[in-house]
């Protein structure tokens, strides 16, 4: 089975990229507000030294195939206001999982995340052949279930005392997917999102 690659994929409003070392002045600059950090398993990596750990824990993650990261950058100003993965990678069962996902609270609202999503989603069902492609939060995680539940993902219900995360506190994981069939219906759904009235 051929490895997957990560590629670049173009929106109007941001531009996933591989992620690269380039990427870290932004996205620690990025990454300052402790909101983002809330439902992420690690706790919030507070100094520049800590954040080029995390980094170099993505990249290397990514060099080894076990995941592929993007940083998500801005088309109007060319900076890096987040990232996003592709995890679990199942090129044998045409599946993945999208996950890591965090974007500055600057750009909340703007269209960037429903985006990302697209350009993601579009890519594991159109580009790799996906059949599948799933999401986990934690089950208490009040911006991100309704948001998953609006692409439309379909919820397949809790894990319980799936994870340990942030020094060993419990996380109940909430399970979404989008499946080929239900993709069509997904993609008209997000482009509507993006329409601007």
């Amino acid at each position: 089975m051929e490895r997957w690659t990560i590629p670049t994929l173009e929106g109007t409003i941001v531009r996933l990229e591989p992620l690269a070392i380039h990427h870290a002045s932004n996205l620690f600059e990025a990454s300052r507000d402790p909101r983002l950090w809330r439902w992420l398993p690690i706790l919030q990596p507070r100094t520049r030294r800590e954040w080029d750990g995390w980094m170099t824990s993505a990249l290397e993650r990514t060099e080894s195939g076990l995941e592929l990261a993007f940083a998500t950058v801005s088309q109007a100003t060319g900076a890096a206001i987040g990232s996003t993965r592709y995890l679990s990678l199942r090129p044998e069962h045409q599946s993945l999982e999208i996950g890591w996902t965090w974007i500055s609270p600057a750009a909340w609202g703007t269209g960037a995340n429903t985006e990302a999503k697209l350009l993601q989603l579009e890519h594991a069902f159109d580009v790799l052949g996906c059949r599948r492609v799933e999401f986990k939060t934690d089950a208490l995680n009040e911006r991100a279930n309704p948001a998953l539940a609006a692409l439309p993902a379909t919820f397949e219900g809790i894990h319980r005392k799936h994870m340990l995360v942030r020094d060993g506190e419990n996380r109940d994981s909430a399970w979404y997917s989008v499946i080929d069939d239900e993709w069509p219906a997904v993609r008209a759904a997000l482009g509507a999102r993006l329409v601007k009235p």
